[in-house]
């Protein structure tokens, strides 16, 4: 059985799996810091502007139909190959949802509960940090979650810009028709964006359920 195949091959070179894997966790993790790091202030800043929010949120849903593979394949002319051209190119893809479900959060805030904070005096700051952030964290963490899943998802493609991952067992298995090869990468990646959905969404539903 194939699957059975799969798991010895790793457990004869477990050296070389835990490399990809490690580096595989590494992209992605990095990937998705950097992603929340620019979308997060980013849709802060244009949330309660109306024609900014339109704008961004138009810009950022035509970004998410770009496929993974495009973004990649155009991020190797322009930075080379290796480690970091591909955490770009995996930045470019998780900013999309997480700037959109920033934005979404932010904007959903209900208005009254601004106004009641006005006028007891609290400032913008008080007013971002102790109410809108708070209250828009269960759709920040809906776009970390989906943005997780691609990341994982896409990493397997930096193989193709010598990004390596685990993306490298399946193109391996790919090239040399071994499909036990391939099942060391794919199976993995599934787990990992598996256990992605499942712990963001239990998150999510924690953070709504103390609201």
């Amino acid at each position: 059985m194939i699957v059975v195949e799969a798991f010895q091959w790793i457990a004869a070179n477990l050296g070389t799996f835990t490399s990809a894997f490690n580096r595989h966790m590494v992209m992605s993790l990095i990937s998705l810091g950097i992603a929340l790091a620019i979308a997060l202030p980013v849709g802060i800043a244009v949330a309660r502007s109306p024609r900014s929010a339109f704008v961004t949120i138009n810009v950022a849903g035509a970004a998410r139909s770009i496929p993974s593979l495009a973004i990649l394949a155009a991020a190797m002319p322009i930075m080379g190959i290796g480690l970091w051209p591909s955490v770009i190119a995996l930045v470019v893809l998780a900013v999309p949802p997480l700037l959109l479900n920033t934005i979404i959060g932010i904007r959903e805030v209900d208005p009254a509960v601004l106004d009641a904070a006005n006028g007891m005096g609290m400032g913008r700051a008080e007013i971002l940090w102790q109410i809108e952030l708070p209250l828009a964290v269960p759709s920040i963490l809906s776009g970390v979650r989906t943005a997780a899943i691609q990341v994982i998802g896409g990493a397997a493609l930096a193989s193709f810009i010598g990004g390596g991952g685990l993306g490298d067992f399946i193109n391996a298995g790919i090239a040399i028709m071994d499909m036990p090869r391939l099942l060391v990468g794919a199976i993995p990646i599934a787990f990992l964006a598996i256990f992605a959905e499942l712990a963001f969404a239990w998150l999510e539903r924690s953070v709504s359920y103390r609201r």
